[in-house]
């Protein structure tokens, strides 16, 4: 047993040093974005390979961040650091219902923050924002579901990981492709 509780707090410093990580990318990578989309004329093969790339990284990070905590989460669980707790166990007996919620919270802030790149959130722009959204946002929000179910499950194999980030590369494809399809419907 104290094998798993050093491997929990190991789980645990891991996050939050990769949390502050992320931080420091997510900005890096909002400031870049606007950067990686120049105007249409100048695209090529290799810029659309470097933003698929560069989407594809930070997808798979984010849902990496989210494996690593709901991990971290599990291991405090089954160790018993909440035996105290009278529903320290309903996120595990019940991780579909909580893989939806979590995941429609995460999308629905995703939204908002891509939104936010357009100078702010404009509430009468969101409904045009959610609505060329939705496609990208359930294949990301199908990935994170499956990420955060089958890590609450304790069913995480690495073939399921290949699959989950098979269905993120796929959204970065996507996400690029309706980028530039917007870039071009704006100056065309």
């Amino acid at each position: 047993m104290p094998d798993e509780r050093k491997r929990t707090v190991f789980l645990g410093l891991a996050f939050l040093v990769l949390l502050v990580v992320s931080s420091v990318e997510n900005a890096i990578f909002f400031n870049v974005l606007g950067d990686i989309f120049p105007p249409l004329e100048v695209l090529t093969v290799d810029i659309v390979f470097i933003q698929v790339g560069m989407l594809f990284i930070h997808n798979v990070l984010v849902v990496s961040l989210i494996l690593l905590g709901m991990t971290f989460y599990v291991n405090l669980v089954i160790s018993d650091f909440f035996k105290r707790e009278k529903y320290s166990h309903i996120v595990l007996d019940h991780p579909r219902t909580f893989a939806l919620v979590f995941t429609i919270m995460v999308v629905f802030l995703s939204i908002l923050r891509g939104s936010s790149l357009l100078g702010g959130i404009n509430v009468e722009l969101l409904p045009l924002v959610l609505l060329v959204s939705t496609p990208i946002g359930i294949v990301e929000g199908y990935g994170i579901y499956l990420t955060i179910k089958k890590t609450l499950s304790r069913e995480m194999t690495m073939k399921s990981l290949v699959y989950i980030y098979v269905i993120f590369l796929i959204a970065a494809i996507m996400e690029v492709g309706f980028i530039n399809l917007l870039i071009w419907a704006a100056t065309g």
